[in-house]
């Protein structure tokens, strides 16, 4: 995990910086004592890590000669265009840059995640063998956990959740959360992923995890009022999402997906700032929604 750490460091330094000099590189590092124990990177180590970036992402680290040797990443769009590997090597340089600035720890305020992180690594490796896991899981609704087989398509982390997504030995394709397996082991039994399977696919007209296989993708336009528009505007609910009209007072959104559990509870949280104008049948259940969330209040 070190290792990847100091392959990331290089990375993210030569992204934020565009372009710079083995000197400054060196300098930086030397800077960041949490990882080099404030000795500086050998030029030889330095060419070591640069060839483990291409063998590893496959990220081109090349030498602009005129202008004193500066070096870039040749190929940016290899980040850019693969979400997994840009969240991966984004995540790394927040917890570089934190650990740079460990003295400021009582002023950097992070969540938790919930526990189930532990499985992710045997679930991974059977993912890359294809082999079927057996878990012991305990749903938010039982007392107990039952133990069955499955097969791991994918896994997406969601809400600070990790969740696993695979067909049980039903025959049923369904999501388990990380954090509610007990227990989970690699079985002798191999699977075959379908051909035709995608997980981008599979989640591109979903929000979040429930499936809801017996809801479909509809036209959805929602409209936010006050600051949310610009709210909604910097990180958008889904990747269908459109700016139609922006009123001033108000704009309205356009979304492409099916209006499943989670989706309704993502609109729930802005409250009265945002409100669906159609279809009909979701302005309604959100509505119903809402008149429960006020009977909760019924006797103050």
């Amino acid at each position: 995990m070190e290792q990847l750490q100091k392959y990331t460091w290089l990375i993210d330094t030569i992204r934020r910086a565009g372009r710079i000099s083995y000197k400054e590189l060196s300098e930086r590092w030397e800077r960041n004592r949490d990882l080099s124990d404030g000795k500086p990177l050998h030029r030889i180590t330095f060419n070591r890590w640069k060839d483990a970036v291409f063998s590893q992402f496959g990220i081109i680290i090349s030498c602009q000669r005129a202008g004193g040797y500066l070096y870039y990443i040749e190929n940016p769009e290899d980040i850019n265009d693969d979400k997994l590997k840009k969240w991966m090597l984004d995540s790394f340089a927040v917890g570089n840059v934190i650990g740079e600035n460990l003295s400021l720890k009582g002023r950097i305020i992070v969540d938790e995640i919930p526990s189930g992180r532990d499985h992710l690594v045997t679930i991974l490796e059977a993912m890359r063998e294809n082999r079927v896991v057996e878990i012991t899981y305990k749903p938010f609704t039982t007392p107990y956990g039952y133990t069955f087989t499955i097969e791991p398509y994918c896994v997406k982390f969601f809400e600070n959740r990790w969740y696993m997504l695979g067909r049980n030995n039903r025959g049923e394709i369904k999501i388990y959360g990380l954090d509610r397996i007990e227990g989970v082991k690699i079985t002798e039994d191999s699977f075959k992923l379908p051909k035709d399977f995608s997980a981008e696919e599979f989640f591109s007209m979903k929000y979040g995890i429930v499936i809801g296989s017996d809801v479909s993708p509809e036209e959805i336009v929602v409209r936010a009022y006050e600051d949310h528009k610009h709210y909604l505007n910097s990180l958008p609910l889904h990747h269908s999402q459109r700016l139609i009209k922006d009123w001033g007072a108000y704009a309205d959104f356009g979304l492409y997906l099916s209006p499943t559990y989670d989706f309704i509870m993502k609109l729930l949280q802005a409250g009265p700032l945002i409100e669906v104008r159609s279809p009909v049948s979701l302005r309604k259940t959100m509505k119903e929604w809402a008149s429960k969330t006020v009977d909760r209040y019924k006797d103050d």
